[in-house]
């Protein structure tokens, strides 16, 4: 198939049966043809077989109570009667419902879209399906979860959140429910296994398990297998610091398994057992080399303890701790331990190896393993990993051949590591989650997506994102993330605010991505140039927005309002600033300026309510969340979390100190020198330089098989820009290939600097490094590479300081010959790259860490070809 072909197949599906599964099925006002759910103060009773999965049964009694949040009305659930009345749900499993099998076999019910498929359901609207049964609303599912989904779906579509005991998220009351005639459906999910792993979960989520349920147990998964499969996840690494889930509580796995949650270990953990199990059991050291046979039978127990519940069990060995293995460790070892582990698989299960799912996952150096030919049996299913900042550093080579047990994708929204822990707060924009899971999805790798949460909390809104695109990447394209963002809160807050509330959303993670909060301090950015007052700035205008839907939101929603919405906005905004006053009091004592001790004192007030905001949360719902947010996130000194919060040194002078001399003069926030864009002349040098948002190019030059597709909201100031599909191969510039120009207008010849500031992709592909190119009118293209010198690994400077300002900086120098106009070029070589912005600095660009800002203009500069948004 060639790839324009793809392309229009795409755009087919997108607007066709893809955007058709997201339609709203459910109505709240009566309707002629719709089967009455509930009307006129009755609900139609619920139907399912008590020889259908427990999971299933279980989700049957949620759906009774869903109906019950909304109408007040609750529906019987009968399990060991045939169904009888007017009006009635039948629920069931194909092949394991007598219910469902008995429509099938009459006729009723056309299943060959699901039956046989992975996690398929319908929900139809059937007529006279049974004896005495004028109509049925029909949930039938392919296996245990495809009905569960279904059912979930259902609760969902009549305004039940996913969210509602995680976030407090309220149900609003309706009168009727009315579901549409016809079939509806979501399709078969194009990832296998989507899931999430908590982890780092000391000092929040395992304070708050301690307090509210007695510890990590079964009472508190619960509630979290609930959420993953309402979600319409499956899988769940669990908690593991200092936590053993097998162990702990031994109802923990057979909650799971009834649930209908496939559970695994960490990358770190082998053959289902704890790395803490180790602690408690094991005996001699972690070393295979001397150690190997109190290794196998530790691995057998894990095995044993499995049984026959759904596991993906994870294979191989790093060192004691998530630490690398030894340096003596060698491919040829680690060969015979995963051998040596499937031979147990084997012998445990009573089965070949290859029928258990596995994974290995090349996490850090066990990539470097793999690189250097280490192999696994093909029905392992490689777990590719990101390098912990969100960026992926392997993928599968295009035409690669395939494997039985695929590939798959570890990903993280929280991190303990260097250069830095995040763990406190959502620091992960959608756009950027997409682009690479979307390289992911291209590349082939849709077995497996895990991606590390934390303590779950606050990372509700990108692990509802992640499952959702999980299920269908085609679904969301690049010009949707938005669309995405305005349901999202519109299904937890109603429609009124949710366009409000979806860009308060998408700004305080884009912000916070720019920095992680652990990773902020008083020299951040720049007051020189005045960047710092527009931080803040752009921070406390958030707020207020935030702030003033708060007060328009009825009481109910704020609970949850200030969970998902204001809370982080508001904590941000208040650390930002803190920082800012520290940066403003450290440079007034340099002068003995009359403000050094005022401003020292607000930097003692911001920081004291810090803790304020934390006490606000914790006091929600009535105390439910108490502990959630004890993370420490001020005093890093280093890679590690400080034990308590410390307040930032501050300078206070004494009174013989203070000199009477003027304020220096900072640029006010916000502000805008003078206009560097024209209609006539397209960006124009003023103060030495002209910065250049990506997706503001004069003209984009499409390739025959690629196009430029602009991302909205990419990167830390406006957008990226890439070319698409991702899998079209590397190109040189030369004579008309792909390439955005830039029209500039330059005041004087001689040599000028090109800064390019990229997402930090990685190297995904191997080789030598993603390459683009750079030229001015007609000289020959500079060839860049992006990751020259960077490997992604603690120590290694380049990437930690990509991945700690969330941005490559890239230069090229060139020498022009005239003053006047020009076209900057910048072109396509390898796939992956993304452009968030230009600088051309003829010697008068001042240090800041966000570049220097594109300035205003009024008019629009006329594109010779406008991007393509959404196409791909």
């Amino acid at each position: 198939m060639t790839l324009p072909t793809k392309l229009l197949l795409f755009l087919l599906l997108l607007t066709g049966s893809a955007a058709a599964q997201n339609s709203q099925y459910v109505s709240f006002e009566k309707s002629r043809t719709g089967f009455p759910l509930a009307a006129a103060g009755k609900t139609a009773p619920l139907y399912a077989s008590q020889a259908d999965w427990p999971g299933v049964l279980r989700a049957a009694k949620d759906l009774q109570a869903d109906i019950n949040r909304v109408t007040k009305l609750t529906p019987t659930l009968t399990t060991d009667q045939a169904p009888t009345g007017k009006e009635v749900v039948l629920i069931g499993t194909i092949g394991k419902s007598p219910l469902i099998d008995g429509l099938v076999k009459a006729g009723k019910l056309d299943v060959s879209q699901v039956a046989g498929r992975w996690e398929t359901f319908v929900l139809q609207v059937v007529e006279k399906p049974l004896p005495g049964v004028a109509r049925a609303l029909v949930i039938a599912g392919s296996d245990k979860r495809g009905t569960i989904y279904g059912i979930y779906d259902l609760s969902q579509q009549i305004g039940v959140s996913p969210w509602y005991w995680w976030a407090d998220v309220p149900v609003k009351p309706q009168p009727a429910l009315y579901v549409a005639a016809g079939r509806h459906s979501q399709g078969t999910p194009q990832v296998k296994y989507r899931g999430i792993f908590i982890n780092d979960e000391a000092p929040a989520l395992q304070n708050w398990s301690k307090e509210k349920f007695g510890g990590v147990n079964s009472k508190m998964y619960g509630h979290m297998f609930e959420l993953i499969l309402r979600l319409k996840g499956n899988y769940l690494w669990p908690a593991m610091w200092g936590n053993m889930f097998n162990v702990d509580d031994p109802q923990n796995p057979v909650l799971a398994d009834e649930y209908g949650i496939v559970m695994g270990t960490s990358h770190h953990e082998p053959l289902t057992r704890a790395h803490e199990e180790w602690k408690h059991a094991g005996k001699g050291a972690w070393n295979y080399q001397t150690n190997a046979a109190t290794l196998q039978e530790f691995w057998r127990g894990g095995m044993k303890h499995m049984g026959t519940r759904e596991n993906i069990v994870s294979i191989g060995m790093r060192g004691d701790g998530d630490e690398p293995m030894s340096q003596e460790s060698n491919i040829a070892l680690l060969e015979r331990i995963v051998a040596d582990q499937r031979k147990i698989i084997a012998e445990e299960t009573g089965k070949p190896a290859d029928q258990t799912p596995q994974l290995w996952a090349l996490y850090k150096e066990v990539q470097d393993y793999y690189d250097k030919g280490m192999r696994v049996p093909d029905d392992v299913t490689l777990l590719l990993c990101d390098d912990n900042w969100g960026n992926i550093r392997k993928l599968p080579k295009p035409g690669e051949k395939p494997r039985a047990g695929g590939y798959g994708i570890y990903y993280h929204f929280d991190y303990v590591g260097g250069p830095r822990n995040y763990k406190w707060l959502n620091t992960n924009p959608l756009p950027r989650i997409w682009e690479q899971l979307h390289l992911a999805h291209e590349y082939g790798a849709n077995q497996i997506w895990i991606v590390n949460v934390g303590d779950l909390k606050p990372m509700e809104f990108p692990i509802s994102f992640f499952l959702d695109y999980a299920w269908n990447p085609d679904q969301i394209s690049a010009d949707q993330i938005d669309d995405y963002s305005r349901d999202w809160a519109a299904r937890q807050f109603g429609s009124k605010y949710a366009a409000s509330i979806a860009d308060i959303l998408a700004k305080y993670a884009k912000y916070n991505s720019r920095r992680k909060p652990e990773l902020l301090d008083a020299t951040t950015y720049s007051l020189a140039t005045g960047e710092w007052a527009t931080v803040v700035a752009d921070y406390n205008q958030l707020l207020a927005q935030a702030e003033k839907i708060n007060q328009q939101l009825p009481a109910e929603y704020r609970d949850a309002y200030y969970q998902l919405v204001l809370h982080p906005v508001q904590a941000c905004a208040n650390l930002n600033e803190l920082y800012y006053t520290v940066a403003q009091n450290r440079e007034a004592a340099k002068t003995g300026q009359a403000t050094t001790n005022i401003l020292a004192e607000k930097a003692k007030a911001l920081y004291a309510k810090d803790a304020e905001i934390t006490k606000r949360y914790h006091a929600l719902a009535g105390g439910k969340w108490s502990h959630m947010m004890d993370q420490t996130h001020i005093g890093y000194t280093y890679w590690q979390q400080p034990e308590k919060n410390a307040m930032p040194e501050v300078v206070t002078l004494a009174t013989d100190k203070i000199k009477a001399v003027a304020e220096p003069t900072i640029p006010p926030s916000g502000s805008k020198p003078r206009h560097n864009r024209t209609s006539d002349a397209g960006f124009v040098e003023a103060d030495g330089y002209v910065s250049i948002e990506a997706e503001h190019y004069t003209k984009a030059v499409d390739g025959s098989s690629v196009k430029w597709q602009t991302i909205p909201d990419l990167g830390r100031t406006l957008s990226g820009v890439t070319t698409f599909p991702t899998v079209a191969p590397s190109q040189l510039p030369v004579g008309n290939s792909p390439r955005l120009e830039y029209r500039v207008q330059l005041t004087g010849s001689g040599p000028v600097t090109v800064q390019a500031y990229l997402a930090p992709t990685l190297n995904f592909l191997g080789g030598e490094g993603l390459r683009y190119a750079v030229s001015f009118d007609d000289e020959a293209p500079q060839i860049i590479n992006l990751h020259t010198g960077l490997v992604a690994d603690n120590g290694n400077r380049p990437w930690e300081k990509a991945v700690a300002e969330n941005i490559l900086h890239k230069t090229s120098t060139h020498t022009l010959t005239k003053p006047g106009a020009h076209v900057l070029k910048f072109w396509r070589v390898d796939p992956g790259v993304v452009l968030e912005k230009l600088v051309v600095d003829t010697g008068g660009g001042q240090p800041s860490y966000l570049g220097p800002p594109e300035r205003a203009s009024g008019s629009v500069i006329p594109k010779e070809e406008k991007g393509r948004v959404g196409q791909r």
